[in-house]
């Protein structure tokens, strides 16, 4: 299976404890995060990885080049910031199989099993699959609403999430062709959770929540990439 990873945000929050690498380049132990993603997630089953960078992209070739361990790294690289959702939408070109893919967030880690979420994507005969998370930060996260059948209705923004605990995880299981409207023309400049996510429940396609009680840690600020090593060093 293949992974796109987003890894071309400024990380503007997390400058004052990593002034000058971009955010997925954070050491944790003297090892990037990034490198704790490669290694889970190769584990995982991962065989061929597509990073979306922009911000310092030469830092994370220069570290990583094109092979980590077994699986084959490729790059995406935006000549201008094109947000999470253009840089998505750039990554697909370089997909080699028809197959689901793996969409990862560059600055969060989520402990999903690989092999329960594609399961699970492939009982509910998804389009897509959000691994969701619990939590208590309603201002910080998007809120995930489900129905009965574990079908995403509707997905709330941070100031508006008070509805639920279950949040966006970072971790997507997507069909290959989800997006196939959007490769006709060059990428431009939206978010995946406020523009993409919400475009695609209104056109109907089907989006399931997989709820997880697996370990997640979010670097982008710095109360929690100081609390990262202790989380990361129990799985990889």
């Amino acid at each position: 299976m293949e992974a796109i990873i987003l890894a071309g945000g400024l990380g503007t929050r997390l400058r004052s404890a990593v002034p000058s690498l971009p955010k997925p380049m954070a050491p944790i132990k003297g090892k990037p995060f990034l490198g704790y993603l490669f290694d889970y997630w190769l584990h995982q089953g991962i065989k061929h990885f597509i990073l979306s960078v922009g911000y310092k992209c030469e830092v994370i070739r220069e570290r990583f080049g094109t092979k980590h361990k077994d699986a084959d790294v490729n790059y995406a690289i935006e000549n201008e910031p094109l947000g999470t959702g253009g840089g998505l939408l750039l990554a697909i070109k370089q997909l080699r199989s028809k197959e689901p893919f793996l969409l990862l967030n560059g600055d969060t880690f989520f402990a999903v099993n690989l092999n329960n979420l594609f399961k699970y994507h492939k009982n509910c005969r998804s389009d897509m699959t959000l691994s969701l998370v619990e939590t208590k930060n309603n201002k910080r996260y998007s809120g995930v609403l489900l129905d009965k059948h574990g079908l995403v209705y509707s997905i709330d923004s941070p100031t508006d999430s008070s509805k639920t605990s279950i949040a966006n995880g970072g971790v997507y299981m997507i069909e290959n062709d989800l997006f196939s409207k959007y490769q006709k023309t060059s990428p431009k400049k939206c978010s995946l959770e406020e523009e993409l996510l919400p475009q695609l429940l209104i056109q109907k396609k089907r989006i399931a929540g997989f709820v997880s009680k697996d370990s997640f840690v979010d670097i982008g600020i710095p109360h929690d990439y100081n609390l990262a090593a202790d989380i990361l060093s129990q799985h990889v």
